[in-house]
Order: C-alpha cells, then sequence, then structure tokens
C-alpha cells in the first residue's frame, strides 16, 4: 500500500461501555492491516478515552471513526450526541498519587499527552446533532519527530 495513501473507517456502537473494547480491537485491526501496527498502542489507549467519554456522558449512540489523511496522520475521533464541547482536559499530576489513582476525569488529559493534536467540533450524523471529540497521531511537520509506524 503505498504510503500516502488514505482511507476512512466508521463504527456505530450503541450507549454501552462493552463498545469501547469494540472500539479498541477494531481499531487495532484497521492499524494492523494497514501496516501502521507502531501506532496501534497509543492509538488505542486515546480512543478508549474518546469513546469511553462518549458513552459515558451522553444517552445516545456514538460513533468512532478512523481515516489516515494526506499528510500521514492517523485521525481518531468519537462522535457523540451532545453538541456541547468537552470540559477542559486536566493535566496529568504525575507528583499527585490522588490524581493517579481517579478512575474518571483523566480522559483528555491522556489524550493532550499522547496526541500531535487533539480538538473537537460539532457535528450532526443521522439527523442528531453532537460533536466529534478528535486527536491525531503520527502527524509529519517540519521539525516534528513522527511516531514510527513500523512493526
Amino acid at each position: 500500500m503505498p504510503e500516502n495513501e488514505t482511507w476512512d473507517y466508521a463504527l456505530s456502537i450503541p450507549n454501552d461501555v462493552r463498545a469501547v473494547t469494540v472500539c479498541r480491537r477494531t481499531l487495532r485491526l484497521i492499524l494492523t492491516l494497514h501496516g501502521l501496527i507502531g501506532l496501534a498502542d497509543t492509538a488505542e489507549l486515546l480512543a478508549a478515552e474518546l469513546v469511553s467519554n462518549a458513552v459515558r456522558h451522553t444517552k445516545g449512540p456514538a460513533a468512532l471513526r478512523v481515516r489516515r489523511t494526506r499528510d500521514g496522520a492517523v485521525w481518531i475521533a468519537a462522535w457523540d450526541t451532545d453538541p456541547a464541547p468537552p470540559g477542559p482536559p486536566r493535566p496529568l499530576d504525575q507528583g499527585q498519587d490522588r490524581n493517579l489513582l481517579q478512575e474518571d476525569g483523566r480522559g483528555l488529559g491522556l489524550v493532550t499527552a499522547c496526541a500531535d493534536l487533539w480538538g473537537w467540533q460539532p457535528s450532526a450524523r443521522f439527523g442528531a446533532r453532537g460533536k466529534y471529540v478528535w486527536c491525531q497521531l503520527g502527524l509529519r511537520l517540519p521539525g516534528h519527530d513522527p511516531v514510527s509506524t513500523s512493526g
């Protein structure tokens, strides 16, 4: 496959925390089939955080979307039915044990720490208002050391 090949996958999921595992495994398969196994561990972590937020904080369906951009980045997004922007990410303060032991509230902090870029945008799917919360990995910028895509 050409290195600059673009592709786009979408997976509709129910509002069910078990969907997070389905998304992680589906994402790993997509990246493996496209020769991007070197991104799989980080991509799985980020997708799990984004999808988990989508199913935990909204009542409607959700979706995982993964695509390879023209500049070689992998764009990972979770769509949910809440059009409001996500709250600001909490910094990961490794000096405070209480922050590391929390079961929630660290998701966007992890995304900020591990992704090359992240953001959100309003979007509609199937007539429902909502938003995508997204991140990018492996972005090739001048002076930026991209994540290795070889296994």
